[in-house]
């Protein structure tokens, strides 16, 4: 029983010189001995004769220090004892514990990397013992398997390969430890790769890579866009000025038919196509004098403004057109 109560505040000082220190926190020190065995003492004073063991514990009983039994849960009676010289016990939980272990590595392209990989391993009841005796440092131990089979895995992978292949890696230190501390009286019920954090330049870059990738992805849409805006307004204003020559072509057709029907109206004579002709080019002729009224920015223009300068032009309209069809200039 003292040198049990010994034990147990030597290793609190222990952990207290290494916390002030800053070698381990106060986490990992609980990972460290969450899984080791334990010294424990009987529940009455001066004797080990009788002990109260937890659900969560597993007790070996120890004759003169020589292993002898385990004891189930609840009150037990062990043997005679005289101040803890005859019987001891050792004590290890039960529970399904987790143990972080953090593996620095580098990877295909040359990256390094931090993988934390979270271990869920519990003892085997059917081998106590192994788990008790066997083993001094189960942490040490887990440490040691996990960093051999991630930096014998995460090496042959590149750093985006080694992301999406986190499961492999998993499976393949799960597989490991399975075999290696099956020995031991451990038994791993996962083990999961949690997290790889590459160096900080590196995520930097990463970083700035996405961002100038996203800046050139939006750029691209962007051109697209306007691209489409203009390609839609140059098509609107085909369509426009296709509609606004079909409604001048009716227009115009209205203003001859009408202009024929006044001139013909109780009359049996009918307008010859030179008649049409120069109405059309009456009415023409007339739109542009209109126009030209209308816009405040136009300059001067000098035209024949007598309405017998029509007939001029249509007449030379007609005689270039009936001289351009002559036999004789088709021969030249």
């Amino acid at each position: 029983s003292r040198f049990g109560s010994c034990t147990l505040a030597a290793l609190r000082e222990f952990a207290g010189c290494f916390f002030a220190a800053g070698t381990v926190t106060r986490t990992q020190f609980q990972q460290l001995s969450a899984m080791a065995q334990k010294q424990e003492s009987g529940c009455l004073p001066c004797t080990n004769c009788f002990v109260t063991v937890p659900q969560d514990k597993y007790y070996a009983v120890e004759n003169f220090g020589k292993y002898s039994h385990m004891l189930k849960p609840g009150l037990s009676f062990a043997g005679f004892d005289c101040c803890g010289c005859c019987i001891q016990y050792r004590s290890i939980t039960s529970r399904v514990d987790q143990l972080m272990v953090q593996v620095h590595t580098k990877t295909k392209d040359n990256v390094f990397v931090t993988a934390s990989v979270a271990v869920q391993q519990s003892v085997k009841p059917d081998n106590t013992v192994d788990a008790i005796y066997k083993l001094s440092d189960v942490h040490a131990q887990i440490d040691s398997y996990v960093s051999d089979v991630v930096r014998s895995c995460v090496p042959h992978l590149t750093l985006d390969e080694s992301f999406e292949k986190k499961d492999d890696i998993s499976n393949s230190v799960q597989q490991r430890l399975t075999v290696e501390m099956g020995h031991y009286g451990f038994q791993i019920h996962k083990a999961l790769v949690t997290e790889l954090v590459p160096n900080a330049e590196v995520v930097q870059s990463m970083n700035e890579i996405n961002k100038q990738k996203r800046l050139r992805d939006a750029a691209i849409m962007a051109a697209e866009g306007e691209k489409i805006r203009v390609v839609k307004a140059a098509e609107a204003a085909a369509d426009a000025a296709q509609l606004q020559g079909e409604g001048i072509a009716r227009q115009r057709r209205a203003i001859i038919d009408g202009l024929r029907d006044s001139i013909t109206h109780g009359t049996q004579e009918a307008l010859s196509t030179e008649k049409i002709s120069e109405l059309l080019l009456i009415t023409q002729y007339f739109e542009t004098l209109r126009d030209i009224a209308a816009n405040s920015k136009a300059s001067t223009v000098f035209l024949p403004h007598s309405a017998g300068a029509v007939s001029d032009v249509a007449s030379q309209i007609r005689n270039g057109i009936m001289q351009a069809g002559a036999p004789g200039q088709n021969r030249m």
